[in-house]
């Protein structure tokens, strides 16, 4: 049986998520055991996703890994965790046996992994990115039980990626980390309401890349220890409430306080870290002078580690908020790729929020606006068309 298949494929796409509770800080960095839990919104794979494709076949030589068309180190130690990780779940669920219908797990595997948003640019890449590859993984092997414990040996947040939705990761409390995992929160269909911005402020790869960054606030931080052991598991229980109830006004405040509190651990940390830009603190600076206006919170920001802002709203609120953005920030030469993503309609803005809202514009500076909303986990890809590796196991030439 098995020597009739000189090619197993399977092909899945996963989502970018974005933390309103922050993540940032590891108490083991080999297994990626975080210092708190975290809560995190996933974002729609129509517009922020990774597609990824894993082959196996025995006439391959060596593991291999392309990332969007370019051969990447596949010898990577988490691409390796991963590998090795599902490779044994898949070994301890044949029961060390060799199903002779299964797929051999000696064969050499190819991967192939193309985003269709900037890698590194503080949109949450390696998130999508691992948790792509375990999901691909998985159903290469046949592997259905729970995986963000896997994934999150790529990359911590990958594991909240593996679901749909609002999701924490959990600290855990083992030193094997078998207890920390994402669990789903409320599924991508509970806030139908909710959009979400992505202010593209730069493509970018970041200065300081978070996983240097984050041990540096560990071991320098006085502030970091005091946010993960006292305000963290307050802010995540009143978090999750908002959220179960569809408080934006609650929601939207403490994911503004924590992004805030995320960047001071930054600034704490010695040397210091600096993700935001001017552009950012503009963008800052004018969601409020926008909610102060509106005399309620309409719009909330939240900043990962990089300068591009993501701002959540209300279906109502969003094109208002978009032309106020856009009047803050006249787009170079792209005005009508300006904005992207899911549609949306033009507004009118009221004398009285320019005259209250708008300050002195800054050309350019935001590239582009994403508009999403809340989406679901890692889906598989059933089209072969769609596999990125050909025939031969080696990446399609993408016309």
């Amino acid at each position: 049986m098995a020597a009739e298949r000189a090619l197993t494929m399977a092909t899945c796409t996963a989502p970018v998520n974005i933390a309103v509770i922050k993540y940032w800080g590891k108490r083991d960095t080999d297994l990626i055991l975080p210092i708190n839990s975290s809560l995190s919104v996933t974002l729609h794979q129509d517009q922020l996703k990774t597609t990824t494709t894993a082959a196996a076949s025995r006439d391959f030589t060596e593991d291999r890994l392309w990332l969007n068309g370019k051969e990447a180190d596949v010898g990577h130690p988490r691409v390796q965790a991963c590998l090795r990780e599902v490779r044994r779940l898949a070994r301890k669920r044949r029961g060390g046996g060799e199903d002779a219908a299964a797929l051999s797990l000696s064969y050499k595997i190819h991967i192939a992994s193309e985003n269709n948003f900037p890698t590194a640019a503080g949109l949450a890449s390696s998130a999508a990115g691992y948790a792509c590859l375990v999901s691909a993984l998985a159903r290469l092997y046949g592997l259905e039980e729970e995986l963000s414990e896997v994934a999150r040996r790529g990359s911590g947040s990958a594991c909240r990626s593996m679901f749909g939705g609002f999701v924490q990761w959990q600290r855990g409390e083992r030193p094997d980390g078998t207890d920390s995992l994402a669990l789903q929160v409320a599924p991508e269909t509970h806030w139908p309401e909710l959009r979400v911005l992505v202010l593209v402020v730069s493509g970018e790869k970041k200065p300081v890349g978070s996983t240097a960054g984050m041990q540096t606030s560990v071991e320098t931080s006085p502030l970091l220890k005091h946010r993960a052991e006292v305000v963290v598991p307050e802010r995540l229980a009143q978090m999750m409430q908002h959220i179960r109830d569809r408080d934006f006004e609650g929601f939207g405040q403490l994911a503004m306080r924590d992004s805030n509190q995320f960047h001071a651990t930054c600034l704490d940390t010695f040397p210091p870290i600096f993700y935001l830009t001017d552009v950012s603190r503009h963008i800052i600076a004018l969601a409020h002078r926008y909610n102060a206006h509106h005399g309620h919170t309409k719009v909330a920001y939240t900043f990962d580690a990089g300068p591009n802002a993501v701002i959540f709203a209300l279906a109502d609120t969003v094109a208002e908020f978009v032309e106020v953005v856009r009047r803050s920030f006249p787009p170079a030469t792209n005005g009508d790729q300006f904005v992207r993503g899911l549609p949306l309609g033009s507004a009118v803005l009221p004398p009285e929020l320019e005259a209250a809202v708008l300050t002195e514009p800054v050309p350019g500076a935001v590239q582009y606006i994403l508009h999403t909303k809340p989406g679901p986990g890692p889906q598989l890809v059933d089209d072969p068309s769609q596999h990125l590796l050909g025939p031969d196991g080696l990446p399609r030439s993408r016309a």
